[in-house]
């Protein structure tokens, strides 16, 4: 009975062990994220604040559109860090998803819709600009 209730607290011990590095490391993934300023959802919500308004997208554009950016930027997530460490990979990468990106929302919005969008481009990667995010 006594070996039963030691391997009981032992194995306890262990999981409540494992469970506190887990969480550990998902705060840690949080932080990073939280420092490189790329919040996924976020960002989504910021860059659909801007889109809806410029681009008077109508009621069944706006989930299509707002699926087509959140998915863009859960693949930009995957590299953004390489945005520092390796320049011309990041600008390949983003610029691949970026095509991708505009063959669906060229599949959702019309073509007065499309090229407004396009010309939502900021000038330059200017941080204090959400949009930023879909172009650089």
């Amino acid at each position: 009975m006594k070996k039963l209730v030691l391997f009981s607290a032992i194995l306890l011990a262990s999981v409540i062990q494992t469970q506190a590095q887990l969480g550990n490391v998902l705060d840690k993934a949080k932080a990073v994220g939280a420092v490189a300023g790329f919040d996924v959802n976020s960002l989504s919500g910021g860059i659909m604040g801007k889109l809806g308004p410029a681009l008077a997208l109508t009621g069944a554009q706006k989930p299509k559109v707002a699926e087509a950016v959140t998915e863009y930027l859960k693949q930009k997530a995957q590299f953004i860090d390489k945005q520092k460490t390796n320049p011309a990979e990041y600008t390949q990468r983003q610029s691949g998803i970026f095509q991708g990106l505009k063959s669906k929302l060229a599949g959702i919005l019309l073509k007065n819709q499309m090229n407004k969008f396009l010309g939502l481009k900021p000038a330059t990667n200017d941080p204090a600009n959400v949009l930023s995010q879909l172009f650089f």
